[in-house]
């Protein structure tokens, strides 16, 4: 049974930096794309950034420049390093993985991330 395990967030000014990670389990497999995803209470989850098994990424136009994904395959980690956070940067964060051959797709509990001075 796969599971994804998020740590990390919390209350940070603005401005200030945070490091999410997530560490999945569960399978022999590894995860072709792994990433984030962030919802706010009335409004869909969106996506934060992905990152390819190969190392390619994929950054919403609100993390560009600011925030940086990366991944460890051999450990099935992701992490998201966060930067000059914003009160808007405020949400709860899932960590996302598919898995690879399968496609499969597996989603974290989520962890909050709170900008606020």
């Amino acid at each position: 049974q796969v599971q994804l395990v998020e740590s990390g967030g919390g209350l940070v000014q603005p401005g200030e930096p945070l490091r999410l990670s997530c560490a999945a389990s569960g399978t022999a497999l590894g995860f072709d794309v792994m990433g984030w995803y962030r919802q706010v209470p009335g409004k869909q989850r969106e996506l934060v950034a992905t990152m390819s098994r190969d190392g390619s990424s994929n950054y919403a136009d609100s993390a560009k420049g600011r925030f940086t994904i990366s991944r460890e395959n051999a450990k099935n980690k992701v992490y998201l390093q966060m930067s000059s956070l914003k009160p808007e940067d405020t949400a709860v964060y899932y960590c996302y993985a598919r898995k690879i051959f399968t496609s499969a797709v597996y989603w974290g509990r989520g962890t909050q991330v709170t900008v606020s001075s």
